[in-house]
C-alpha cells in the first residue's frame, strides 16, 4: 500500500494513542507517536512530517504551544487539534493561532480520517498555489526578460519605476514583441499581485461580444444570454486588466471604457444596477492610435486618459544584438521540453538568423527555434533548418554612414558572441588593437561582460 502522507501523534493517553495509530496507518498513512512534547520536538528535528494531530492538555504544555513550536520547525504544516468537551474555547483560539481544525473527544474512527483527509488534500493545494506562483514569477519576472539592448534596459527600468503605481500604462509595440510578457511583469511588481490579472485582445471579438466580455451581461440580455455572466472588470477587481489591440475596439465601447476609467464603475449589459471596479489598466496597441484619432476612429478624450505612462518596446529588428541571447534561451526551453540535446547553431544557421527582418519579432524567432529543433537529428542546427521558406529580401539602401554602423555594431556583437565575451580574441580576429576595440565598443555602448556564458 502506498503511503499517503506522514503523520505525527502527540498525546499522553497511550490507549488512545494506539487506536489512532492502528486506524491511520490501516487507511495508508505512515504514523510516529509521541507521548510527550519533547520527544514531538525531538522527532520533528530529525524528519519532515505532512501533518501532526496534538492533544490540547499535555502533561507539561498545552498544544498551542507545541503546535507553534513545531510551525517554528515545519511553517504551513497542518494541525489537528484534539479537545474535550470542556475545552472548546481553547481549541477554537488554537485555529485562530494556526491550527487546521480540532476533533472533541470521543470521536469517531472515521471523523478522523475525514479530517485528516481535508487537512492534507487543503496543504496540497496551497502548496500547488504557492509552486505556480512561483512559476509565474520565474516565467513573468522583469528579471527573467531576456535582452542585452540598452533600448530595451531602458524600458525595463521605466515600467519597473511605474509597476509599484496605480497609473495607466500605454504598451506600444509590433505584434510579438512582448506586450502582455511586459504587462504580466507589471502585475508581478504591483502591489497587486496577489490579485487576479486578466487580459483580453479587443480585436478577437466582434462588438457585441466584446462588450458583454468585458462589461458582463444579466441573464436574458439578449438572444443567447440563458445565465447571467460576470465581466472581465468584475473578474479583474483588485487587480490588473490587460486590453491587447485596444485600437480595434469599437466606438461604443470605447464611450463605455471612458466612463470606467473615469468613474470606475458601470453597468453590465442588461442590468440595473451599477457595479464599482478597483482595477488598474494597461492597455497596448501596435497601431498609430494618434493616426485613428485624426481619422476619427478612436475617441481624443479616451486616448488621453489612456496615455499615461507610454512605454514602447522596439522591434527585433532594432535590437539584433538580443537574438543570439534569445536563441539560446528557446533553444534551452525546446530541448527541455523535447528531450533533445542541442549544443547550438552553425555560424551560417546564426548569420542567417541575423539578416532576418524578423517581422513577427520574439513570437516568430521563438516558432523559429521551435521549429529547428523538432526538425532536426543532429546535435547542432545547421542553415537549413532556419527560416527554409524565407527567401532573405535584400536590404534597403542606407546611407553610407549608417549602413556602415549598422554593419559595425552588428559585427563586433557577433565578434563578442564566437569569443563568448574575450575581448582580446575578438581583437585579434578583427585585426584592431584592443584600445582601438575598445573605442568601438564605447561608441556602441556594448559592454563585452553581457557575453560572457557559463
Amino acid at each position: 500500500m502506498s503511503m499517503q502522507g506522514k503523520l505525527l501523534i502527540v498525546d499522553d493517553d497511550h490507549n488512545l494513542l494506539e487506536l489512532m495509530k492502528m486506524r491511520l496507518e490501516s487507511s495508508g498513512y505512515e504514523v510516529t507517536t509521541a507521548d510527550h512534547e519533547d520527544e514531538a520536538m525531538a522527532l520533528s528535528a530529525g524528519q519532515s512530517f505532512d501533518l501532526a494531530i496534538l492533544d490540547l492538555q499535555l502533561v507539561r504544555t498545552d498544544g498551542i504551544q507545541l503546535m507553534e513550536d513545531l510551525h517554528g520547525r515545519i511553517p504551513g504544516m497542518p494541525i489537528i487539534i484534539l479537545t474535550a468537551h470542556g475545552t472548546i474555547e481553547s481549541a477554537v483560539e488554537a485555529m485562530k493561532r494556526g491550527a487546521f481544525t480540532y476533533l472533541t473527544k470521543p470521536f469517531d474512527a472515521r471523523e478522523l480520517i475525514l479530517h485528516v483527509e481535508h487537512a492534507l488534500e487543503n496543504s496540497r493545494l496551497s502548496s500547488e498555489i504557492t509552486r505556480l506562483k512561483g512559476l509565474l514569477t520565474e516565467r513573468y519576472d522583469f528579471g527573467n526578460i531576456v535582452t542585452r539592448s540598452e533600448r530595451m534596459k531602458t524600458v525595463l527600468v521605466a515600467v519597473e519605476r511605474v509597476a509599484v503605481t496605480d497609473s495607466t500604462v500605454f504598451v506600444r509595440g509590433e505584434s510579438g514583441t512582448g506586450k502582455e510578457l511586459i504587462a504580466r511583469a507589471i502585475h508581478l511588481a504591483s502591489n497587486r499581485k496577489d490579485k487576479p490579472f486578466v487580459a483580453i485582445n479587443c480585436a478577437a471579438l466582434p462588438e457585441t461580444l466584446l462588450e458583454s466580455e468585458l462589461f458582463g451581461h444579466e441573464k436574458g440580455a439578449f438572444t443567447g444570454a440563458i445565465r447571467s455572466s460576470k465581466g472581465l472588470f468584475a473578474q479583474a477587481h483588485e487587480g490588473t486588466i490587460f486590453l491587447d489591440e485596444i485600437g480595434d475596439m469599437p466606438l461604443s465601447i470605447q464611450a463605455r471604457f471612458l466612463r470606467v476609467l473615469q468613474e470606475r464603475k458601470f453597468y453590465p449589459v442588461g442590468g440595473e444596477r451599477p457595479l464599482e471596479v478597483d482595477v488598474r489598466v494597461i492597455v497596448a496597441t501596435n497601431q498609430n492610435i494618434e493616426e485613428l484619432v485624426s481619422h476619427g476612429r478612436f475617441r481624443e478624450d479616451l486616448y488621453y486618459r489612456i496615455h499615461v505612462i507610454p512605454v514602447t518596446l522596439p522591434p527585433l529588428r532594432e535590437r539584433k544584438e538580443d537574438i543570439s541571447l534569445l536563441v539560446d534561451h528557446f533553444l534551452k526551453k525546446f530541448c527541455g521540453q523535447m528531450g533533445k540535446r542541442i549544443k547550438g547553431l552553425t555560424p551560417q544557421a546564426m548569420q542567417r538568423m541575423m539578416l532576418h527582418d524578423w517581422p513577427g519579432n520574439i513570437r516568430e524567432l521563438e516558432n523559429t527555434i521551435e521549429y529547428a529543433v523538432a526538425m532536426s537529428s543532429r546535435d547542432i542546427i545547421a542553415e537549413d533548418m532556419i527560416l527554409p521558406t524565407t527567401n532573405l529580401p535584400e536590404e534597403n539602401i542606407r546611407p553610407l554612414k549608417e549602413a556602415r554602423e549598422a554593419f559595425e555594431k552588428d559585427y563586433l556583437t557577433r565578434l563578442l558572441d564566437l569569443t563568448k565575451g574575450n575581448v582580446s580574441s575578438a581583437s585579434t580576429m578583427a585585426g584592431k588593437y584592443r584600445a582601438d576595440f575598445y573605442n568601438l565598443l564605447r561608441k556602441y555602448e556594448i559592454n563585452p561582460s553581457e557575453f560572457k556564458k557559463e
